[in-house]
């Protein structure tokens, strides 16, 4: 079975009780990206987003921390409740162990992150500890980016170093998930896509929605 999550970062603000009712009946999770503008280049939603938004849903909350020291923000979302911590490698290098079992230990689930230039290697200290990783198909940052080719083949060593080592991490793609590209991520592994500009430039949030969840099913069969 193929889960979606949608991205936050790309709704409508000034819609954004609206389509959060909407949001609710199909997403399996929420995707929040955090953005400190110094890890990339951009600001994006805040952690009081998240505090909002977890008083008006019950669906699992992902926090994806593209931020510099994110260890810094790891007890504020403990408190907030979410059920995913997203990490890039490179901002947790120093104390990843200490950041794993600060999260593990208060029953949140740890997601990995890696880039387009980021390798395999980058994790496997920690491969045992992982939730979930996703795979980024776009420089971080951004909404609404085109694929990079050469980021799609990391989905597929994603799949297979997670079957050669016998992990059971999911595999989320992340960036330009559409009509173009769903088949090919699918076919290589992915568990998760995430879901946003394709999604929210549909003018019926919830026909989008449908479409989506009916070609994916498509590709099932």
């Amino acid at each position: 079975m193929k889960l979606f999550t949608t991205s936050m970062m790309c709704a409508n603000v000034f819609k954004l009780q609206e389509e959060i009712k909407v949001i609710d009946k199909y997403t399996d999770f929420y995707h929040i990206d955090v953005m400190d503008g110094h890890f990339v280049p951009n600001l994006a939603l805040s952690f009081d987003f998240i505090k909002q938004l977890r008083s008006q849903t019950k669906k699992p909350i992902d926090a994806h921390l593209m931020m510099t020291n994110p260890g810094n923000f790891v007890d504020l979302l403990i408190e907030f409740g979410v059920d995913y911590i997203s990490l890039h490698p490179k901002t947790i290098e120093k104390n990843v162990f200490k950041l794993i079992n600060k999260i593990k230990s208060s029953d949140i689930k740890v997601g990995i992150v890696l880039s387009p230039s980021d390798g395999l290697d980058a994790i496997k200290y920690y491969k045992d500890h992982i939730d979930k990783i996703t795979v980024m198909t776009v420089e971080p940052g951004f909404a609404g980016q085109g694929v990079i080719p050469e980021a799609v083949s990391k989905i597929k060593e994603v799949y297979d170093f997670r079957e050669e080592n016998n992990l059971k991490f999911l595999i989320e793609v992340d960036g330009s998930n559409n009509f173009s590209t769903f088949d090919k991520y699918y076919k290589n592994g992915t568990d998760i896509f995430v879901l946003g500009s394709t999604l929210f430039n549909e003018a019926d949030l919830e026909q989008g929605y449908l479409k989506i969840k009916k070609y994916i099913e498509t590709l099932n069969g």
